[in-house]
């Protein structure tokens, strides 16, 4: 990088370029959208058989290759920005101190020399010749160039050498923004090929580090997201950005756009999914790599004259090097893989378009799924899954608030419904050993909370939407929870197979009077058990939960074919429909059984 190429150097040009792959990325962002949540959607709606679900199939391969080239075009669109930011002081700095050198008459060499002209009068009275200077960054050389001019009788010494240590130190900038950021522009090439492979997405992950990494300076340049900030706070940073900032955030640090309560559904669902593939490439390929469990898991030995099953030697030390890895690998990806079947399955009997509102494969795993934009519905109902859900398990869970936005969608007179599984909370691991225990629906409560708030502040409707709570099981003592430490932002609560919500009165949980909705089917033992760990106290009675007369619930019916604890969404059923109806915002044409259940002979 001297004088000539860095006087030739546009940074515009380059933010013209990053403006070509951010277009390109949109168009590829618009195309996977069209296929995903149109095309495919109307083929299924219009078209049955073998041949509409291979077609369907393929459509699925050009969507993962529409969103390849989405996020590759993001990052480099991000990383010409970033260079453009870099270089561009370099290059104000290089431009002034040659205006300074034109203003003086002075030479400016294609090295960064300084040639002055004769300029001033030695002792003897004769005038000192030109000269030429060359710039320096050491501290030390210019302390020595400063005593210098301060004897030469060339009073031109002294500019010129100025002029040529700031020529100095802008060709160093220009330099390492040059070496840092050609490397990384080069790693952005794409296989000669048309699948995009779990190699194809780990590499995006590494390329994401790489520029995250040279690009920082650039990314502290830009609005920085509220520090602790409200739902509220974080929308408007996010419409305070323009669309270059965005597409810098969203590129570099997915994970953070994508876990921002108040950022946009569809902003927070194009972060995750690039978490959610790289993820899944980066799980996947470290898996392939891992030495695969040996064949001969288990093996018979004489216990005390009794046969007894046990794993074998050879198991044994693949397990303890590689079994805990090997164990959260296969649970994650079976999760994902969950999470795709949702978005492929968009328009498979109604079903809406999918928004990946949360997402992380950490520890026992986070996953927010929307079955439709809930920035736009007029209903939203937010579902929380109780003990031992976690990512492996998330599939289900997505099922059921599938089944919810049927019913309530067929149920709400044509307004528009998204109905959501939080999955954002660790749940207990195990009905005995953790169930009984309230910390992780108090750890879980205010994240949940600042996500209903999120609803609230990023939805974009005429008018605020009507939004129902559901929790089942423990996830019932979460929203329990979430109305006592806070504001539960909902209309309605239902509240099935609840072992208590920590409170002892319907008109504690934060909703108009009557919009609480039990559900408690024959047979479940969750209720009656879980009382004594989340039933709440009052004057009249301890362990008061939700099934119980003096809570104050609406006891919505089950219907005689839900019986148990996990067959609340059993298609066809009153339990479904009641839910249908409050999510609806039709309440009151949900079936109410009768009489009340009493528990006074538990206290």
């Amino acid at each position: 990088m001297d004088v000539e190429a860095l006087k030739a150097l546009k940074p515009h040009e380059f933010e013209e370029a990053a403006l070509g792959y951010r277009s390109s990325s949109d168009m590829a962002s618009q195309a996977k959208d069209a296929l995903e949540q149109r095309i495919v959607p109307q083929m299924r709606k219009a078209l049955k058989g073998e041949t509409v679900d291979a077609a369907a199939a393929q459509l699925r391969e050009l969507t993962k290759d529409f969103h390849y080239i989405q996020v590759e075009c993001g990052l480099i669109s991000t990383a010409l920005n970033a260079f453009a930011s870099d270089v561009r002081p370099a290059k104000s700095k290089l431009e002034r101190a040659l205006s300074d050198a034109d203003e003086h008459r002075f030479t400016v060499g294609s090295d960064g020399s300084v040639a002055y002209p004769a300029a001033g009068r030695n002792p003897g009275g004769l005038p000192p010749g030109p000269g030429s200077v060359n710039g320096t960054l050491s501290d030390q050389a210019r302390a020595i160039q400063r005593q210098a001019g301060a004897f030469d009788p060339n009073p031109n010494y002294a500019i010129a050498q100025d002029i040529a240590n700031r020529i100095a130190e802008a060709l160093k900038e220009a330099t390492e923004a040059d070496q840092k950021w050609a490397p990384e522009l080069r790693r952005l090439k794409a296989d000669d090929d048309l699948t995009v492979s779990d190699a194809d997405w780990a590499d995006v992950q590494k390329d994401t580090e790489g520029v995250r990494g040279a690009g920082q300076h650039y990314l502290d340049s830009l609005p920085q997201p509220p520090k602790d900030g409200s739902p509220k706070d974080n929308a408007n940073w996010w419409k305070g950005l323009d669309p270059d900032q965005q597409q810098a955030w969203t590129s570099l640090h997915p994970d953070v756009v994508g876990a921002l309560d108040g950022v946009p559904a569809t902003a927070r669902d194009e972060a995750n999914r690039i978490v959610l593939d790289e993820s899944r490439g980066q799980y996947q390929t470290e898996l392939d790599a891992m030495p695969k469990p040996p064949a001969n898991e288990w093996t018979w030995i004489n216990a005390g004259g009794y046969a007894s099953k046990v794993h074998t030697d050879e198991w044994m030390d693949w397990y303890r090097v590689h079994g805990k890895r090997y164990d959260h690998l296969t649970a994650s990806l079976h999760g994902m893989e969950s999470i795709q079947t949702r978005f492929d399955t968009s328009g498979k009997g109604g079903l809406p378009e999918a928004y990946l509102m949360g997402f992380s494969a950490e520890g026992n795993g986070r996953a927010i799924v929307a079955n439709g934009n809930p920035d736009t519905a007029v209903h939203q109902a937010v579902y929380v899954p109780g003990t031992t859900a976690n990512l492996e398990g998330i599939g289900g869970d997505i099922d059921r608030a599938g089944a919810i936005w049927r019913v309530a969608d067929g149920k709400s007179g044509g307004q528009s419904v998204s109905t959501i599984t939080w999955l954002g909370y660790d749940a207990p691991k195990d009905v005995v050993k953790d169930a009984p225990f309230s910390h992780y629906a108090d750890d879980g409560a205010p994240a949940f909370n600042r996500f209903m708030d999120g609803l609230d502040a990023s939805h974009t409707g005429d008018s605020e939407p009507h939004r129902t709570a559901i929790g089942h099981s423990y996830g019932t003592t979460l929203i329990g929870s979430a109305a006592r430490q806070g504001t539960l932002n909902a209309d309605d609560v239902i509240l099935a197979g609840s072992p208590g919500v920590q409170v002892p009165k319907a008109e504690q949980m934060d909703v108009p009077k009557g919009h609480v909705w039990n559900l408690e089917a024959d047979g479940d033992p969750v209720p009656d058990i879980g009382r004594f760990g989340h039933g709440g106290t009052d004057w009249d009675g301890p362990w008061i939960i939700p099934s119980d007369e003096e809570f104050g619930a609406n006891q919505m019916a089950t219907g005689s074919n839900v019986h148990g604890h996990s067959e609340y969404w059993k298609e066809d059923t009153t339990s479904l429909l009641n839910q249908g109806y409050v999510v609806a915002g039709r309440g009151a044409d949900a079936e109410l059984k009768a009489p009340p259940k009493h528990w006074e002979h538990m206290r």
